[in-house]
């Protein structure tokens, strides 16, 4: 089996977003077996309390976050579907890999809204993302999935206050199984062995994105950007090969 990992995008308004039609054509020639996005594929700015009453929180809009979250997923997804309308035409299989995307926190920024103000309750809403129309199965907040052996999740908590863990390391002494999260920017990656010899391996991949996020400063953007393909999925192990966004812009930008 090979599953391609998405990590997280924080698809905004205007930000540029070609890079997913780069994503979109890499997994049409490698047709993986699995597609999994790890979540915050939304920003939702809009609803971000950690701006509120900055200066930069100024004139955003929910309705424009939606927007260009469906912007970005038809962006990803269009050379997948133009693949199968040429495949229907010629009469040749189509490609249709299993999708599944774990909500995010920043997805989870619209359940936390409703929440603290319930009057929005019946207004806005998690479906207003229409992630499943787009063919994912969607997996709620921090509930992990497994695959083939592998945990998927936005990310693992650690201890009893319910926060992610730091670093690969922590998360794999947390899971005991191989688990990839997003979350945190940047690209780390900890392997150790099973009593019967097979390898288990922890990776915390969050960054895929082209745009600064102005939080982070100067420093704090230098992460590595990209997407992650697993070759050789079989109960927990895999072949890891990360293929950064500057690579993918070389070869479809």
């Amino acid at each position: 089996m090979k599953h391609l990992y998405i990590p997280d995008t924080q698809v905004k308004p205007n930000v540029d977003i070609s890079y997913l039609k780069w994503i979109g054509e890499y997994i049409v020639e490698k047709k993986p077996d699995v597609i999994v996005h790890g979540g915050d594929f939304a920003d939702m700015s809009s609803l971000s309390s950690y701006d509120v009453g900055k200066k930069s929180f100024e004139g955003r809009r929910y309705r424009d976050d939606i927007a260009s979250s469906h912007e970005a997923m038809g962006t990803l997804l269009e050379p997948l579907q133009k693949y199968n309308q040429k495949a229907k035409t010629g009469h040749r299989e189509r490609y249709t890999p299993r999708m599944v995307l774990t909500i995010g926190n920043h997805e989870d920024r619209i359940s936390r809204a409703t929440e603290n103000d319930p009057k929005l309750d019946g207004t806005i809403g998690l479906e207003d993302l229409k992630y499943d129309s787009y063919g994912w199965e969607v997996i709620p907040y921090l509930q992990p999935i497994i695959i083939d052996g592998v945990a998927y999740c936005h990310y693992f908590v650690t201890g009893v206050a319910g926060r992610p863990a730091g670093t690969a390391s922590a998360q794999l002494k947390k899971t005991h199984m191989s688990s990839i999260a997003g979350h945190q920017q940047g690209l780390q990656m900890h392997s150790e062995y099973r009593g019967d010899g097979r390898r288990i391996t922890s990776i915390i991949a969050g960054s895929c994105y082209l745009h600064e996020e102005n939080y982070l400063g100067a420093q704090g953007n230098k992460h590595w950007r990209g997407i992650l393909m697993l070759h050789e999925v079989e109960d927990g192990e895999f072949d890891l090969m990360p293929v950064s966004l500057n690579y993918l812009r070389k070869k479809y930008g």
